[in-house]
């Protein structure tokens, strides 16, 4: 047997021998934990919050115990207008209404999923990742696009949080069980001699079931409504019944069609200036495929600072988890002296933690302003989360213009502000990803 295949008892007296024990680092460590031992206070000091480059915003958020984050981003980036037009204080959409859509819509989509793959073999590798999770609260820019134009959009009055949009936990459990069983009961009948429109009409009584848990646990969403509020004066003001649509298309001007997004995926497998989708990935079904341009991340700032110049907030999508002091509201590389409690870090470049599993896309925000040096180049980045205000600066984060370079991967801008060269690449052919490449990884993390 090879020497270098256990661990033995003499490379066990080895590793002791060499291990530096009794030291103020192990100290720290053991009384504190890795964090707080070896945060550097310094960092807190670069940070200071202020930054020349703002769009409007409304108050901070709260998504709770829900990975709803890229709904709240979106919902936060769109009110701005809202806020600006009525001339508000502040404004809130409502966030269980998309909840509520999202979920019987994704519930559509996996059934439809499992149609489509009948021949597939259960142990295989694609049936495994479509049963793994089918109804998770993450999601990205292009499902909720889908779902803002299919559904609209309605103020928070009329279709308020409930227990379960704000502890989606239980509820997505629920339903889960539901449609694996039906994705169990749908393969079965395949194998039975079942056709594909007789396996297609047990369908509907199942999107039914799913459609009367929602309710219950999310409310009936509204048809109609109407709209009353005061504006920052004081004035009185309503406006006359209308659908979601409608509402959404009277408090803003954004055409769906026109909103992109850009990734900086720099892998040897995505080449640049390249639209990539991934398969099996989607909320509304009958919606446009996810589209991705990927390019160098100095174009993704380049169209972010464009936006915020121009007023209008920026949602992204990042691996927040990487360097962040939460409580202090700060995402920086320089977050933690993790050398001098565990020894030299590892080196990993972007491609690499992306290749290798180290970082994906895991949250979504809004970036509402930049702080810009004398050369135009930003330095910080203003972020509006949605952790409440008890998390970082009254809800607001800094982001090091460094820590974007690393664990950023996504935008979503209006078209106007992405350059020419590149934009042409966003009507070329579209490449298929995986369902499990790491560009299909979700933004969904719960509150910190």
């Amino acid at each position: 047997m090879s020497k270098n295949i256990a661990i033995t008892p003499e490379l066990l007296k080895k590793f002791n021998q060499e291990a530096k024990l009794d030291t103020a680092a192990a100290h720290a460590v053991a009384k504190n934990g890795l964090e707080q031992s070896a945060t550097r206070q310094s960092v807190l000091r670069r940070h200071n919050f202020v930054f020349n480059t703002e769009s409007k915003m409304g108050k901070i958020t709260d998504q709770k115990s829900s990975g709803r984050c890229w709904i709240f981003a979106a919902m936060n980036a769109a009110r701005a207008e809202a806020i600006e037009k009525l001339e508000l204080e502040d404004f809130k959409y409502s966030k269980v209404y998309p909840l509520f859509w999202d979920k019987l819509e994704k519930a559509n989509y996996f059934l439809e999923s499992i149609l489509e793959t009948l021949d597939e073999p259960l142990e295989g590798r694609l049936l495994a990742h479509l049963l793994r999770d089918p109804l998770q609260d993450g999601g990205q820019w292009d499902m909720y696009s889908g779902l803002l134009e299919k559904y609209g959009a309605v103020p928070e009055d009329a279709m308020p949080e409930t227990y379960h949009s704000s502890n989606t936990t239980d509820m997505v459990a629920l339903l889960t069980r539901r449609l694996r069983a039906w994705a169990c009961r749908i393969r079965n009948g395949y194998a039975a001699g079942q056709s594909e429109a007789e396996l297609r009409a047990e369908k509907e009584p199942m999107l039914a079931e799913v459609y009367q848990i929602l309710v219950n646990c999310l409310g009936t969403p509204p048809e109609k409504f109407t709209f009353s509020y005061y504006d920052k004066d004081k004035n009185y003001h309503s406006l006359p019944e209308m659908t979601p649509q409608q509402f959404f298309q009277e408090l803003s001007s954004w055409k769906l069609e026109d909103k992109i997004s850009l990734i900086n995926a720099p892998t040897a497998d995505k080449p640049y200036g390249k639209v990539y989708t991934v398969k099996f990935l989607g909320t509304v079904k009958e919606a446009q495929p996810i589209r991705y341009l990927n390019v160098p991340i100095e174009v993704l700032k380049q169209a972010a600072v464009a936006s915020l110049k121009a007023g209008e907030p920026v949602w992204f999508g990042c691996d927040v988890g990487q360097y962040l002091l939460g409580k202090a509201g700060i995402m920086d590389l320089e977050a933690y002296d993790y050398e001098s409690v565990a020894g030299p870090e590892p080196e990993f470049n972007k491609a690499e933690r992306l290749d290798y599993g180290e970082s994906v896309l895991t949250h979504a925000m809004v970036f509402t302003g930049v702080e810009l040096d004398d050369n135009d180049k930003p330095c910080q980045w203003k972020v509006e989360n949605s952790w409440s205000e008890k998390s970082g600066r009254d809800g607001i984060f800094s982001m090091s213009d460094e820590w974007f370079d690393e664990f950023n991967y996504e935008i979503m801008v209006d078209k106007k502000y992405v350059p020419e060269q590149w934009l042409k690449a966003f009507e070329g052919e579209i490449i298929e990803l995986e369902p499990w490449d790491p560009m299909g990884a979700l933004a969904g993390i719960e509150r910190n």
